[in-house]
């Protein structure tokens, strides 16, 4: 989902560079960590320049980033490099619940544009069922929550696998848990997903019937059509 990007921007990527840094440029583990988590901090400030705004979750990014490094040159620990990344995929997914259990299901951001295609018709559609149908709304929060809880929970298996697992292991095994925790989400939100874009295709149906099918007057010479 297009809401998601970021994380394999900031996750995902950096992990992969961080592997190539190590196993095929020879430098070390530490440093290869460290070097590879400064393209999610360059990328969040970028935004938050760019935008001229505070966005909270790009903040709570570049928190997570900046912490990390910081962390892991004052330790030298590679371990603990390796396990930080995982907070940030544990941010992002609290961050996901929260939203979901306080009636704004941040999922739903990205969501919106793929499901409504620009049309009007159905960004309004969308729009009155987020304020008008309890059951929208579940559905919303359920796609959200599914999202959210597999990303904290590649977090757990992320801070575990560090401190039992070899960090050369951990390096590449990273990525392969949040790989699984996309799939587990998709998995999970796939009757979310199905059940929102069927309530929006039905609401955009009904409002159609609602529609004048000719509001034009009659051409001289035409039958006029009355309505009873």
């Amino acid at each position: 989902m297009l809401v998601l990007r970021p994380l394999v921007m900031d996750v995902g990527i950096p992990l992969a560079l961080s592997y190539l840094l190590h196993s095929v440029l020879g430098l070390s583990q530490i440093l290869a960590l460290v070097l590879s988590s400064v393209l999610p901090v360059v990328r969040t400030v970028a935004s938050l320049v760019s935008r001229r705004s505070v966005n909270g979750l790009a903040g709570l990014m570049l928190l997570v980033n900046t912490a990390g490094i910081g962390l892991s040159l004052v330790s030298g620990d590679a371990r603990l490099a390796v396990a930080k990344d995982g907070a940030l995929s544990s941010v992002v997914g609290m961050a996901m619940v929260w939203s979901a259990f306080a009636g704004q299901p941040m999922v739903s951001a990205g969501l919106k544009p793929v499901l409504t295609k620009g049309e009007p018709v159905r960004i309004a559609a969308w729009d009155r069922l987020s304020v008008g149908s309890a059951r929208f709304r579940r559905a919303e929060r359920g796609f959200t929550l599914a999202w959210g809880l597999s990303l904290v929970g590649e977090c757990a298996a992320r801070v575990v696998g560090a401190y039992t697992l070899p960090v050369s292991t951990m390096v590449w095994l990273s990525t392969v848990f949040l790989l699984g925790a996309f799939v587990v989400a998709f998995i999970a939100g796939a009757p979310f997903h199905n059940r929102i874009e069927k309530l929006v295709e039905t609401e955009t149906a009904l409002s159609g019937v609602a529609t004048p099918i000719n509001t034009e007057d009659p051409a001289p010479g035409d039958p006029a059509i009355t309505v009873a």
